[in-house]
């Protein structure tokens, strides 16, 4: 039972929002929550809920490091909010898209997907929205070599949280800050830096240790060792109270500490730091940060002038370097897998999903396609027109010739059918029903324009060169025609009812020939036929 949360749509929307537009710093917790309320939103039927609830499960799926498990989600999301049109979703979708991309380092899909994040967003986006997804936009243009770019859309998104006065502001900060930091650009990145802490003091906020740990470093960048080791400690305090839930973050921290002290020549309290963080390392089974633990440790000895030690504990990062990089490049494999394999499982799917909506022996649309596929376009073209097209006698040709001649029958009207019907009209489609009826769909067509072209139709099926398959037997077909203009208050039945009616007639005034409508007076000698002249 979903603790707190009552299970209408409206609660559990909000609840997915809290998600979706606040940090949290346990992505465990929220993965949690969001497959709650997964659950909720089936029992209620809500599909959008569902999906955004999935949305959220992959985001927190990528947060916790399980790439290939977003990966593999993110793609039923993606094709749920394009069937659905659901352009805030797809926005959302698509900055996730970008992060999975990142981790991959994969900085051009990346940044398409971030490009797509934003162009997709409108009024009815929240705030956050329009200010992180400009933030990740940034954090894709650096990524991608683009700082300029880069510069313009944290200034936006800068400028859009000042106004509204967004929580995320201090985040995105942060984010700029590294990336000036990151590009070589220290004087501007400390210039950010200072903002980000004067903003942090004008709100009466704490900074999080995430963000202290950027200032560190941007001041270990510019030489500003004392400054970086107050800042470090300050750091360590606020995370040791236990509100931030980031299992590398400790030794993370304890390691730019280190870098400070060394910078100070403090090198005893900076071998303690950065034999703290070796041990969480160790205990965490951190490897990548292993790796910067070593390459500091070499950067130690170096400063106290120990060379030897100093190339010993070199050769030992390099080796964890290299390893590391082969263990991060399988696993970037084994997520492009599992991408793949989704992909190709997703096209398996639309392939099976197409091919229960085909006839096997004619190829051609079937009913359940029909039943999808006539409602909506009934209801949304007013000058839509049907026709029923049934073989003449076809009983005779499966008793007289055989029912493999009558398949082959089927499948030639069936593609004179289609082969008309593409050209006259692109838009429209053909179905087999059952036996050896059809369904004409022309979508934007008159009756009277319908009824022309149908008996063409009819025409080019009765001139066909029939003998070599029916040893002379003739083929031929009857066709009744129905417009939604002409049936109150249309709906399917409604409408196929009618042509149904008028194939009925165009059979029992002699067959091969067209009925397409009845006189004001009604009555069957009224109904407009097209047949062949006598």
């Amino acid at each position: 039972m979903l603790d707190g949360l009552a299970t209408d749509a409206e609660r559990l929307s909000a609840a997915l929002l809290a998600i979706e537009d606040e940090r949290s710093w346990n992505a465990e917790a929220e993965l949690t929550r969001s497959l709650e309320i997964e659950r909720a939103a089936l029992a209620l039927g809500d599909g959008l809920l569902v999906t955004r609830a999935q949305l959220c499960q992959a985001n927190m799926r990528l947060r916790s490091g399980d790439v290939s498990g977003a990966a593999a989600q993110i793609w039923q999301v993606h094709q749920w909010a394009v069937s659905h049109d659901e352009r805030l979703l797809l926005a959302r979708t698509h900055l996730v898209w970008s992060n999975i991309h990142q981790h991959l380092s994969d900085a051009e899909q990346a940044l398409e997907h971030a490009v797509l994040a934003v162009e997709l967003l409108d009024e009815d986006s929240t705030t956050h929205m329009h200010i992180w997804h400009r933030t990740k936009l940034a954090d894709a243009l650096w990524a991608a070599g683009s700082m300029d770019a880069a510069r313009i859309r944290y200034r936006q998104a800068e400028q859009l949280a000042v106004e509204s006065g967004s929580p995320a502001l201090l985040c995105l900060l942060n984010n700029y800050a590294y990336t000036e930091f990151d590009t070589g650009n220290q004087k501007r990145a400390e210039e950010v830096a200072e903002r980000l802490q004067v903003l942090a003091d004008e709100r009466g906020e704490l900074l999080e240790p995430a963000y202290l740990d950027t200032i560190g470093w941007i001041q270990i960048g510019n030489e500003r060792y004392e400054d970086a080791e107050r800042t470090m400690q300050v750091c360590i305090d606020r995370y040791a109270d236990g509100r931030y839930d980031n299992a590398d973050a400790m030794p993370m921290y304890l390691l730019t500490l280190a870098r400070a002290q060394r910078g100070l020549g403090a090198y005893r309290q900076a071998q303690a730091s950065l034999d703290a963080s070796r041990i969480l390392c160790l205990e965490r089974d951190l490897g990548d940060l292993m790796v910067r633990v070593h390459e500091e440790q070499a950067e130690l000895h170096a400063a106290q002038g120990d060379f030897a030690g100093a190339f010993a504990v070199h050769k030992v990062f390099f080796g964890a370097y290299q390893t590391r990089h082969s263990v991060q490049r399988e696993a970037r494999t084994r997520t492009r897998q599992a991408m793949f394999e989704t992909a190709e499982a997703r096209q398996e799917a639309e392939r099976f999903r197409e091919q229960a909506r085909r006839d096997q022996l004619t190829g051609l649309h079937n009913r359940r396609y029909v039943d999808e596929r006539l409602p909506g376009l009934i209801q949304s073209d007013p000058k839509l027109t049907v026709a029923l097209v049934d073989l003449d006698h076809f009983k005779q040709v499966n008793d007289r010739l055989s029912h493999n001649v009558g398949d082959q029958v089927l499948v030639q009207v069936a593609d004179l059918l289609a082969r008309e019907l593409s050209m006259a009209c692109p838009d429209g489609f053909v179905a087999r029903l059952g036996g050896e009826e059809f369904l004409v769909v022309l979508p934007d067509t008159s009756v009277t324009g319908a009824a022309v072209l149908l008996d063409h139709v009819r025409r080019v099926v009765r001139g066909h060169d029939w003998k070599p398959l029916t040893c002379g037997l003739p083929v031929t077909v009857s066709i009744g025609v129905a417009g939604v203009a002409e049936v109150p208050d249309a709906t399917q039945p409604a409408l196929l009812s009618t042509a149904d009616s008028r194939l009925y007639a165009a059979k029992h005034a002699g067959r091969d020939r067209v009925v397409s409508a009845a006189d004001h007076h009604g009555g069957r000698r009224g109904y407009a036929q097209h047949a062949e002249a006598a």
